[in-house]
């Protein structure tokens, strides 16, 4: 067991740093083995600091040499120790020269220098910079940078950095050398370095203001086909940035650069955005239409860095959802209006809570729950958290609901006129947001800085004399991890009222001073409980409640089954549309679950209160294929679980395929029919419309496959031969693969025969084996001996290990607890590679308290074991120490 206790880092410790950096100058001697690094930092004493020492922070560096204005400085100089380098009583003014040296070749952790299939890559966010030389490498440091890179020229034709490109040339001993300068102060977390043997794609863009940049898209050759869809979703997103912000690129060139080794899924260096190839490489040979829509996603959220979080950064890392949950925010909108129909924005907005409820309300919920601007960490890179991006970014979208589009715009324009070139806090945002709108959002500081999910409870009553209607709204929020008591919320709850003939009611809120109608109001909850009255109500309405999900809370209604499915039929809020089924559903399926718990049976008429629900949506030619294949999906296991104060898994998964099973034989002819109908023949395209008839189609065919009978695995079988795009391919290789089809095998084998050479489809075709529910621990201890496998790439790790453990929950949570003994090998394992990988599987286990006691207990087995293991990451002893406190 580890006997050092890790240092917890709290916000309220903040204090300015000593010194600030006004010039960095860098010269890379790039060798794997051996990397010699050269830094010139100017320094000077921080007027708002009382300290006297310069503090620079290393992690696995080793100190060559280093002078202090001029003169070189003797151990007698400066102190060195646990990664901090400190220089006493520095003067006023400082120049130091650092020589440093590192090994690229041996840093499997991805974080500073490292090599990639013989490549050089960087990633610096949060603190890697500090495993490329001695720095203050915080974010509240801006500076200009320098960079000079010296390279084998065979070996390393490409020498990219930071900004624009002063100069280059050979320099006479089979090297060569690039100078880089960017011309905007950045903190060090936004440094970036490529070299190696790359090729680009480039196109000129001319900007809203007649300046002509270059675009450029760096991959390994053999793979400039799959750029495309990349380069235009970077231009889509320049316009965007244009036209919704008045936002305009302010480097000569963009730079995105591909690596196949990385642990997040992209990066946005200033100018040398670095990415996952997964978010970059496209074709309809090897990318589906889920991998369209991510790179267009990712590409837009790294983009949109550049003024949101690059211009303007965060003044610490406790801030970090200053930056992630509004550019979250951003990229949702964008990816919105790149669909361009309100059915569209609408799936895109249930896709966003989807994503939300499935893994931020759990998080939520659990030991390792915490505010979107936490109060303390020990290791920062476990605080990359859906808390602070998908609840940031519903929490910035909450401002946009309250003040309007034209009020959020203003606030962004005064927040960019206050803090560019900043580093700043989440306080400074929602200021400039009250401030140019004229609004007190003082309580709303509350969202930053309590933990958990609020629960608001709706009751409602009707007073057919008076024709008025009331909602009363309470709210309340459980106990989270250091806050056992919560203070009320500022909650926006959009509502609407639907008449006996399903049409939204003209709206006369009571209080409002507005004698002008209209047809959804954001009732303002800010107290325990309030109550709102509506006017003119001429019949008992139907109440539409958290229209848009117009906040990331838990809503509390008392629906009857009659008016969930008139909601699903008939609500003009196509969010709501899908909640009402969803609800329908969950309340079908939660009853099962007790009945299987209480030793009964989860029979195949498990579903048959939703068949008429299902029919008519599925049937309703109306709507959106997009939006039919998400309100006939039902609630994931995952979501199912959080329903439950006690989680048995078998019993959910046992109910949920009963329930498919029943909705499979029930509207078999409707599912054929929908097959038929939402065919794509021709040139695979991945616009919005075709997408969603693609999806619709899969889902059909999913669900027919459940009957698992010869006609179903024909089905399957042939559009797997006959498919032209990975999209159908993949649907019908998922379908098989959970079937008990005589050429299930078969599939599997062919299709890793046809994209071996494609890492990005081998990773598809481990993660569908291991999601795969007739795969157990067993099955993917096989697979990990496949010579395609490594844990040493976190994408193939990811894959399988990450895909068996977090989307498999039935095999996974084995009766005798041989999937948590595989977990804790691997979380293991993966700590002596890459510590930031390995913490984010040890997130599997933290909440076992929730499941039924005997899997508990093998639960806290597995924890104990990692928990007990000598050279524990800081990382991974954070997660598990929470989860066993």
């Amino acid at each position: 067991m580890r006997t050092d206790t890790p240092q917890t880092i709290y916000r309220k410790d903040y204090a300015p740093p000593a010194y600030l950096v006004e010039t960095v100058e860098m010269g890379f001697d790039l060798d794997p083995d051996l990397t010699r690094v050269a830094t010139r930092l100017t320094l000077s004493r921080n007027p708002e600091s009382d300290g006297k020492s310069v503090v620079l922070y290393g992690d696995g560096v080793q100190l060559v040499q280093l002078r202090m204005n001029g003169r070189e400085l003797t151990r007698r100089g400066y102190a060195l120790g646990n990664g901090v380098l400190e220089i006493f009583n520095a003067p006023e003014q400082v120049t130091l020269e650092i020589e440093t040296a590192i090994h690229p070749a041996l840093n499997t952790s991805l974080m500073g220098l490292y090599v990639s299939n013989g490549n050089f890559f960087t990633q610096c966010e949060a603190e890697g910079f500090r495993k490329i030389t001695f720095f203050p490498d915080r974010p509240d440091v801006m500076a200009k940078y320098k960079v000079m890179l010296r390279a084998d020229k065979k070996k390393y034709p490409v020498l990219l950095s930071n900004g624009n490109l002063i100069e280059q040339g050979d320099l006479g001993d089979g090297r060569h050398y690039a100078l880089w300068e960017d011309p905007f102060k950045k903190p060090s977390y936004l440094f970036a370095l490529v070299a190696g043997s790359l090729v680009c794609q480039e196109e000129t863009c001319t900007l809203k203001s007649g300046r002509e940049v270059l675009l450029q898209v760096w991959v390994e050759e053999g793979n400039l086909d799959k750029t495309q869809h990349a380069m235009d979703s970077l231009k889509h997103s320049i316009r965007w940035d244009e036209e919704r912000y008045g936002l305009e690129l302010d480097l000569d060139r963009f730079m995105i650069v591909a690596v196949g080794d990385f642990n997040m899924g992209a990066m946005e260096n200033k100018g040398l955005n670095i990415f996952n190839t997964k978010y970059v490489l496209a074709n309809p040979r090897i990318a589906t239409d889920a991998d369209y829509a991510g790179i267009e996603s990712v590409v837009a959220h790294e983009y949109f860095h550049n003024w949101t979080g690059n211009r303007v950064t965060c003044r610490d890392w406790f801030q970090l959802s200053l930056k992630e949950g509004l550019t979250v925010f951003r990229d949702q909108e964008f990816s919105a209006d790149m669909i361009g129909t309100d059915s569209g924005r609408a799936v895109k907005r249930i896709e966003d809570v989807r994503v939300l409820r499935q893994a931020q309300f759990p998080e939520d919920a659990g030991p390792m729950a915490h505010p979107v601007r936490p109060d303390s960490y020990v290791e920062i890179n476990n605080f990359y958290t859906v808390t602070v991006y998908e609840k940031g970014a519903e929490v910035v979208r909450m401002y946009q609901t309250l003040l309007g589009r034209d009020g959020f715009r203003k606030g962004m324009d005064l927040y960019f006129e206050r803090h560019d070139g900043h580093a700043v806090t989440c306080d400074d945002f929602r200021l400039a947001m009250a401030d140019a709108n004229g609004r007190d959002l003082s309580q709303f500081e509350l969202w930053y800085s309590q933990a958990g999910t609020p629960r608001v409870k709706v009751e409602t009553a009707y007073d057919a004399g008076q024709e008025a209607f009331e909602i009363t709204l309470s709210q309340s929020c459980a106990p989270t991890p250091g806050q056992a008591e919560k203070k009320p919320f500022h909650i926006p709850v959009a509502v609407g009222l639907l008449d006996s003939q399903g049409l939204d009611m003209p709206l006369f809120l009571d209080g409002s001073g507005s004698a002008e109608a209209f047809t959804t109001a954001v009732l303002e909850l800010t107290e325990s409980s309030q109550t709102f009255r509506f006017k003119h109500v001429k019949e008992k309405p139907v109440p539409s409640v958290l229209r848009n999900f117009s906040a990331p809370v838990h809503l509390d209604i008392d629906y009857t089954e009659a008016e969930l499915a008139f909601l699903m039929a008939h609500d003009s809020d196509a969010f709501n549309r899908w909640e009402a089924g969803q609800r329908l559903a969950m309340r079908r399926m939660l009853a099962l679950v007790k009945t299987v718990r209480e030793g009964g049976q989860a029979d195949a008429g498990a579903a048959g209160p939703l068949h008429d629900a299902f029919r008519a949506t599925l049937t309703d030619s109306r709507l959106d294929p997009a939006f039919q294949e998400f309100a006939l999906t039902l609630p994931s296991e995952t979501v199912l679980a959080e329903q439950l104060d006690v989680v048995d898994p078998h019993a959910i998964h046992a109910v949920r395929q009963a329930m498919r099973r029943s909705l499979a034989q029930a509207l078999r002819g409707e599912w054929q029919i929908a097959y038929q109908a939402n065919r794509t023949p021709g040139e695979y395209s991945p616009d919005a419309e075709s997408a969603g008839k693609r999806g619709l189609k899969n889902l059909a065919l999913a669900y027919l496959v459940e009957l698992d009978d010869d006609a179903a695995h024909r089905l399957a079988q042939t559009q797997y031969d006959n498919a032209n795009n990975m999209t159908d391919r993949i649907g019908a290789l998922a379908a098989l693969a959970n079937s008990s089809a005589p050429g299930r095998e078969q599939a599997l084998a062919r299709f890793y025969e046809d994209f071996e050479q494609e890492a990005l489809v081998v990773d598809k075709w481990f993660s569908l084996q291991a999601m795969s529910r007739k795969t157990d621990v067993a099955a993917v201890r096989e697979l990990m001996r496949h010579p395609a496998f490594t844990l040493k790439n976190p994408n193939r790790a990811r894959s399988l290990i990450f895909s068996f453990c977090n989307g498999n929950p039935s095999q996974f949570h084995a009766a005798d607890g041989s999937g948590y003994e595989f977990w804790a090998e691997q979380v293991i394992a993966l700590n002596a590679i890459n510590p930031q990988v390995a913490a984010r599987l040890a997130r599997t286990l933290d909440r076992w308290r929730k499941y039924e006691p005997a899997l508990q207990q093998k639960m806290k087995a597995a924890l104990q074991k990692v928990a007990a293991t000598r050279s524990l990451s800081k990382d991974v002893l954070e997660v598990v120490t929470k989860s066993l406190a």
